[in-house]
């Protein structure tokens, strides 16, 4: 083979691998549209059964193709406290078994090579994909002709690879060079510095499989390889979870322990397995055994063999790899802390799907804290009890951080790659906070007339201050409603909403009336009536923006239709 093939080779493998890592990305990212909302409801169904949560992390790789994704999320949910670490770390097992679906399709893909291989009739789909995605109108269309595309394009990376494979399988001085490195620490040492610069344990697995495939390596050197990317796959995890918070350096930490320790248990076996047969008995001779005739089935099947194995082994010691990891990361000390976004996490804008679902959170989050502070200005208003100022000051300057932050966060989102519908979420998020905030804004004005009462050794009479209580029981339930609205996207809700409304409109109607009797009577003063009309119209326009809460989701769900 002279220079230019050599070069050829070189660039067919890397535009294989490059073709490769853009059709996991593409997968990932397609079907993380497609069930998104299936997928969040997956992670909250996180329970004490450990069993469970490997089930949950097996389900959620295999249906996202991504164990890095997968991986990353759990890391932000254990930031924001949705989730444990004892959680995690079941999830996290689940999700190294979940990630070797894509070597069995891989595997599945190099059969036939003969005939018409599975790797062609797979690529097609590519072909399929791409059309379905430029004539779909629908947009959960075009995200199944994404799936299809790229499921289509792994197999043409794939082939690019094995391709590459065969031309230096062909070179003597390949051979010779590969055959020495023998090794099998330094083997997992190459696989994990390789896995941690392409970013992705499944390109390297699939080019471990297209190596022993093409016989440039043995079955046993394959699979050091890819024990190796198992270690590799950690960085991605490391890498998010050393910009969090203490909890979630824990769980990357258990990401990585996990797969260190199932490589460490794997080598004294090969090593014990090699003493007791003389040397004449390794893994490779037990799946080549196995699986006759078939060295991609070989390598797939023990990189399942090989996780299954390792999360049995570490189920029944999470406890103390959980307690491990806790040392090793000590808590730090105690400081005051002041707001925090509480479901979402900078890490989590690499799956930027699910981090809409947790911006939705957060809104319903931040309406809870606004509609806790207008009650809590009523109380003060009507009592002139400063108990709870303290607490109404943190709230407010808590809104005023999540209105900012939410802003912030909902402008990183919308650069990347959404559904129509989670765009336009992420531009009615922002009036949505806003609206929250403003609410915010009139319980500190209905705070000032409290102040003002106060000051002039005043109170409302016990009649204003019944119809004060009134008109707060009213938006109360205004607020009840709205929120089924926001959270079931329920036009029956918005409905039941808008029609308290109208009835807090006409009752700041009949507010304004009594106000000029009890003026008239004498048992009102017109300062003390002044605050008491402010009171009410600030009122009314809390229940305005509560009722735009509920229309901004609603009016999404009929262009959706």
């Amino acid at each position: 083979m002279d220079i230019a093939s050599i070069v050829i080779a070189i660039l067919t493998l890397t535009a294989g691998i490059g073709v490769f890592l853009v059709a996991c990305q593409m997968m990932s990212n397609n079907l993380e549209s497609v069930g998104s909302r299936r997928l969040k409801q997956l992670f909250a169904k996180t329970g004490r059964n450990k069993w469970v949560g490997v089930g949950i992390g097996l389900a959620g790789t295999a249906a996202i193709q991504s164990s890095g994704a997968v991986t990353v999320m759990v890391i932000g949910f254990v930031n924001v406290g949705i989730m444990s670490l004892t959680q995690a770390a079941t999830i996290i097992y689940g999700s190294n078994i979940g990630t070797t679906v894509t070597a069995q399709l891989v595997a599945l893909g190099m059969f036939g090579r003969n005939s018409i291989s599975t790797t062609i009739i797979f690529a097609a789909f590519a072909g399929i994909g791409a059309f379905i995605s430029m004539f779909a109108k629908y947009d959960k269309w075009k995200q199944i002709g994404g799936v299809l595309t790229g499921f289509g394009m792994l197999f043409v990376g794939l082939s690019m690879m094995a391709s590459a494979m065969e031309d230096f399988a062909a070179l003597p001085e390949v051979r010779q060079m590969l055959a020495t490195v023998r090794n099998a620490v330094l083997l997992v040492v190459v696989g994990a510095i390789l896995t941690a610069i392409i970013q992705s344990s499944s390109v390297m697995t699939s080019i471990a499989i297209t190596m022993v495939v093409s016989g440039l390596v043995s079955l046993d050197q394959g699979i050091y390889l890819t024990m190796g990317s198992n270690i590799g796959s950690c960085v991605v995890a490391m890498i998010a979870g050393m910009t969090s918070g203490v909890n979630a350096k824990r769980t990357a930490l258990l990401h990585l322990i996990f797969n260190v320790m199932g490589v460490v248990i794997f080598l004294l076996l090969a090593l014990v397995l090699r003493l007791v047969t003389a040397g004449s008995w390794g893994f490779g001779s037990i799946f080549e055994h196995w699986f006759p005739r078939a060295p991609q089935l070989q390598l797939a099947m023990f990189h399942t063999f090989f996780n299954v194995c390792t999360m049995l082994v570490a189920m029944p010691l999470t406890n103390v790899l959980v307690k491990t990891a806790c040392r090793l990361i000590p808590d730090r000390e105690q400081y005051t802390e002041g707001p925090r976004l509480k479901f979402l996490d900078p890490s989590m804008l690499s799956t930027p799907v699910v981090a809409v679902r947790q911006l939705k959170a957060e809104m319903e989050n931040m309406a809870e804290i606004a509609m806790s502070n207008f009650s809590r200005s009523i109380r003060i208003v009507t009592t002139l009890d400063y108990t709870e100022i303290e607490v109404f000051r943190e709230a407010e300057k808590e809104l005023n951080f999540l209105n900012k932050e939410l802003l912030r966060y909902s402008v990183l989102l919308s650069e990347n790659k959404l559904s129509s519908f989670d765009q336009r979420y992420l531009s009615s998020a922002i009036r949505t906070a806003s609206d929250l905030e403003r609410v915010g804004d009139y319980a500190e004005n209905i705070v000032e007339y409290a102040d003002s009462l106060k000051e002039q050794e005043s109170a409302f009479s016990k009649e204003a201050v019944d119809e004060i209580l009134k008109m707060e029981q009213l938006v109360n339930a205004l607020y009840h409603e709205v929120m089924t609205a926001y959270h079931k996207i329920d036009s029956n809700a918005l409905q039941r909403a808008e029609a308290i409304e109208e009835q807090i409109d006409n009752f700041t109607e009949e507010m304004e009336q009594h106000h000029i009797l009890r003026l008239t009577a004498g048992t009102c003063s017109p300062s003390v009536g002044a605050e008491y009309l402010s009171l009410a119209q600030n009122s009314e326009r809390v229940a305005d923006h509560f009722v735009n809460v509920a229309h901004s989701i609603l009016q999404l769900k009929n262009a959706n239709e």
